[in-house]
């Protein structure tokens, strides 16, 4: 991860559960079995370069297991 989250994830929601997310199998096999579900939030982040902006999130998250392997998907600023 390049970037670090500042402060707490909001506007989350839930977008694939189970099977319907394309990596299930990699992820089961990485991460062990669980309820995998993929979400998206918005957040503010520091970046590599130290510049801080807004940004859409998107993560894997299990109960047990918790948030995993997290991706900006766009800037909202």
């Amino acid at each position: 991860m390049d970037f670090a989250v500042l402060g707490d994830i909001t506007q989350i929601e839930t977008f694939a559960v189970g099977r319907r997310i394309r990596e299930y199998r990699r992820l089961v096999k990485v991460h062990g079995r669980a309820r995998w579900r993929k979400r998206k939030g918005t957040a503010r982040v520091r970046l590599a370069d130290g510049t801080v902006r807004r940004a859409e999130l998107h993560w894997y998250e299990a109960t047990g297991v918790g948030r995993k392997e997290f991706k900006i998907k766009r800037y909202l600023d």
